[in-house]
């Protein structure tokens, strides 16, 4: 029998350490060295999904990964996705599919039938690839949940992973969280932690080496890099700790475009934005505030997890009054998957918040009413209201219904509409829209011309600058990690180049 391929498993002191990037990284400049390698996150909390290849939903950083290595997403590479509902309250995503909400009380129990479901897709990708490199979630020191973890040492344990903990200088306190994570675990997790990163360092990196040196004598392991701060990179955000203002800096024609974006309490998939965002001379700020929502030339309402919820939010902020006169005034609205929702005249949700039916913003001609069954699907075709070809991925439980003559925004290459255009106002159900380069300028013409502004899109295509940030992250993870000492922690033989 095949012995299956070594893994890695990429920890952090905290969530939004640096993991995830660390992570794409490795990925892109191992296979650029000739070393088949896979990602893989055993447990994601995100509401930023994607549709794998194989048609189930993952987090969307595991696909940002697989795009790193240089292949399709599949599901195995994140086999429970969590995405928030609630307060207290998640919707589980099991091997790409809904199985049911969970709060983290029932969770633990869940836990024990969830394991079998990681060891298989672990071991699938340890099968077929050369090299595993996983990624940790959270603080990989959570005593209160070692006994049902199943993404941190939880796993290292179960699959006997070597494990290295990346921690972030640019909160402060890193070697007492470096430290703190070694110290904090049973002698048995302990000893599989073989190595730090530590990442975002702004500076010369020889001021940290008398602290260094003292933590390695604290704890027998070795700092195996020091990753510098890198700027301006155009990577998806895993979750809601990344979201960010953006600007696409000076425009490439007259005038520059300003987007606001609703900032939903449950937001989903809000790397929708980003393409926008990169645009030259487009600005996008996420924002609740009415006087933003009159004043901007685009307003973006989002997906989100809880479209009923974050429609109630709306009307308590005034925001509904805002939208409406925006619409009113013929400025543009767009909005996406349940900010589309959102803008029709109903809501029937018997499956999600289960309000029963509820109005919505009347905005569009559509009504949407909520199945049981999670529609999961990438789609193309063609976007008739800009005229030009269209693609994205569907991740909804709304079946959204356009009344007969309406415009159709986008439609699948089967004819169906995926979304409705009524006056300034947009909407649609496809999630990606804007990464379509020929989509994402005729949408920006369409807003320039609604609000006279002399604005041209840029002709880089998103997928090239997205392409030239890995290649660039990989780079500067080269030259200042270790690749070699890594890779032989993980019991790969470094080829001729690893380590630069």
């Amino acid at each position: 029998m095949t012995a299956p391929a070594p893994a890695i498993l990429i920890a952090g002191t905290g969530s939004d350490a640096g993991k995830t990037t660390l992570v794409a990284a490795l990925c892109r400049l191992l296979v650029d060295r000739g070393i088949d390698v896979a990602p893989f996150k055993a447990q994601n909390m995100a509401l930023n999904s994607a549709v794998a290849s194989d048609g189930g939903e993952i987090g969307r950083a595991q696909a940002l990964q697989a795009a790193a290595a240089r292949i399709p997403a599949t599901t195995a590479m994140n086999p429970i996705l969590l995405k928030p509902s609630g307060e207290r309250t998640s919707h589980v995503v099991v091997d790409g599919r809904p199985l049911q909400e969970a709060d983290a009380v029932s969770y633990g129990p869940l836990t024990t039938r969830l394991r079998p479901h990681v060891r298989r897709a672990l071991a699938d990708l340890r099968a077929r690839h050369d090299l595993v490199v996983c990624e940790g979630a959270g603080g990989v020191a959570e005593p209160n949940l070692r006994d049902r973890d199943l993404v941190n040492m939880g796993l290292a344990a179960d699959a006997d992973l070597p494990v290295v903990v990346v921690g972030d200088i640019e909160r402060g306190g890193v070697f007492a969280s470096l430290y703190g994570s070694w110290a904090l675990q049973p002698d048995d997790d302990r000893a599989r932690i073989r190595g730090f990163v530590i990442n975002r360092f702004r500076g010369d990196a020889s001021l940290l080496e008398p602290a260094i040196a003292d933590l390695t004598a604290r704890t027998g392991v070795p700092v195996l890099g020091v990753v510098p701060w890198v700027d301006g990179l155009a990577l998806d955000a895993e979750d809601s700790l990344g979201l960010r203002d953006l600007d696409g800096g000076p425009s490439v024609g007259k005038e520059g475009l300003r987007i606001a974006v609703l900032r939903l309490q449950r937001i989903s998939n809000f790397t929708d934005i980003d393409a926008l965002g990169h645009e030259p001379g487009v600005s996008v700020t996420f924002t609740e505030s009415a006087t933003a929502v009159a004043d901007a030339d685009l307003v973006v309402v989002p997906g989100t997890r809880a479209t009923v919820a974050d429609l109630d939010r709306l009307r308590a902020l005034g925001l509904d009054r805002a939208l409406g006169a925006r619409a009113a005034a013929g400025n543009p609205i767009l909005g996406i998957c349940g900010g589309y929702q959102m803008l029709g005249r109903t809501i029937t949700d018997h499956v999600e918040g289960r309000r029963g039916t509820v109005a919505g913003l009347g905005l569009l001609p559509v009504d949407t009413t909520f199945g049981e069954d999670k529609i999961v699907r990438r789609v193309e075709g063609d976007a008739p209201a800009l005229g030009t070809a269209a693609t994205g991925y569907e991740i909804r439980h709304g079946r959204t219904r356009v009344d007969d003559g309406t415009t159709v925004l986008v439609r699948d290459a089967d004819g169906q509409p995926g979304g409705a255009v009524s006056g300034a106002v947009m909407g649609t159900s496809w999630h990606g829209l804007a990464d379509h380069d020929d989509t994402r300028r005729a949408l920006l013409r369409w807003v320039a011309d609604l609000r006279g502004r002399r604005f041209v899109p840029g002709d880089a295509p998103v997928g090239a600058r997205r392409e030239a940030d890995l290649d660039r992250l990989a780079s500067v993870v080269a030259d200042h990690v270790d690749i070699n000492a890594l890779l032989a922690r993980a019991g790969v033989r470094p080829g001729p180049r690893a380590g630069g």
